[in-house]
């Protein structure tokens, strides 16, 4: 039968005294949380059965944030991928606790998103969300941090000068990027179709400018069509696809810059495109990595959600602590590169 694990036994791998070990577990005089820590580590370590207790003990010590997370249409797969993250990322820190509270918009209308910003703003701390830039989303967005709540823009910035801080892509740099790989995989001369969620998120905005200037300095034989606006809808995408097909023949490529993806997608699977338009679109998820392998997509450029997460409850648990300390204003991830060769 094997020994049970002993304070002794904690004592020694965590290099601190039996006394000291005794103070963490029965709560006796105020300990470094550093030191609370190095006994709770030792003690899961081990299988100690009072290690739940002293997490507990570390927790009561701790500040607590409630932390707001506003998504975009939770049918999405990719949104359905950042809300994971970021309760997998509130579950992680040892330096403070954070609750989780997260909810989605059925629509991007900016009274709609003005109305939930002021319902979730009382259950919580501070809030991270994806939205359009409007000038009523920066009205209620000012507001909010009146009241003392750090608003943050995810993914796509709004409100600037107004909310505490942006984090996401560069996406001027994810544009550049998908029309580097569009005048690489296309055929030319042709036309090119971007598709976009809406003009009003900044994002989006900022990939198209990105991608024309990019095709406008190096790929002058590559002809860009009027923008499409999917309004985040699959099957609006799907439809303006097929349409695209009809009306341009010689139709070499697309770019999805937000939004309409899984749309897109099946209309150029129904209509056996396959390696005949360059396919360039966002977000690593099981419709693009079939698209990938079956030579329907060329490239994904994808969110590091690894990284989108800690960073996003860093900044806001940073943010609460140290009201009074500057902003980083915007923080930029670097974003990921998909291919058919390195799914």
């Amino acid at each position: 039968m094997a020994r049970r694990p002993t304070v002794a036994d904690i004592a020694r791998i965590a290099d601190l005294s039996v006394a000291t070990v005794d103070r963490v577990l029965n709560g006796r005089l105020p300990v470094r949380q550093e030191t609370a820590q190095r006994v709770f580590d030792a003690a899961e370590q081990i299988g100690y059965h009072g290690s739940g207790l002293i997490r507990r003990r570390l927790e009561q010590n701790l500040p607590h944030y409630r932390l707001g997370f506003l998504l975009q249409r939770p049918d999405q797969l990719f949104y359905q991928d950042v809300a994971t993250a970021l309760q997998q990322a509130c579950a992680a820190p040892t330096q403070f606790r954070a609750t989780p509270h997260i909810a989605f918009l059925a629509n991007q209308t900016p009274p709609e998103i003005a109305a939930r910003l002021a319902e979730m703003a009382p259950r919580v701390d501070a809030i991270a969300m994806v939205a359009v830039d409007h000038p009523a989303v920066t009205a209620a967005v000012q507001e909010i941090e009146a009241m003392g709540k750090p608003v943050f823009s995810l993914l796509s910035d709004f409100a600037s000068g107004v909310r505490r801080g942006y984090i996401g892509t560069n996406n001027r740099k994810v544009g550049r990027t998908a029309g580097w790989l569009i005048a690489r995989s296309s055929k030319a001369p042709g036309k090119v179709v971007v598709f976009v969620g809406s003009h009003r998120f900044h994002g989006h905005e900022m990939r198209e400018i990105g991608f024309r200037s990019y095709l406008r300095e190096t790929a002058p034989d590559l002809s860009i069509v009027d923008t499409q606006v999917s309004l985040e809808d699959g099957a609006l995408a799907h439809e303006a696809t097929l349409d695209l097909l009809r009306r341009h023949p010689d139709l070499t490529a697309i770019y999805v810059a937000g939004g309409g993806t899984e749309g897109v997608i099946s209309a150029l699977r129904e209509e056996g495109m396959a390696g005949r338009i360059a396919l360039v679109c966002n977000e690593l998820n099981p419709v693009t990595h079939a698209a990938l392998a079956d030579n329907i997509a060329t490239a994904v450029i994808g969110t590091p959600l690894a990284a989108l997460g800690p960073s996003t409850v860093s900044l806001m648990a940073s943010a609460l602590a140290h009201p009074a300390a500057d902003s980083p204003g915007q923080t930029f991830l670097p974003f990921d590169i998909f291919v058919s060769e390195n799914i």
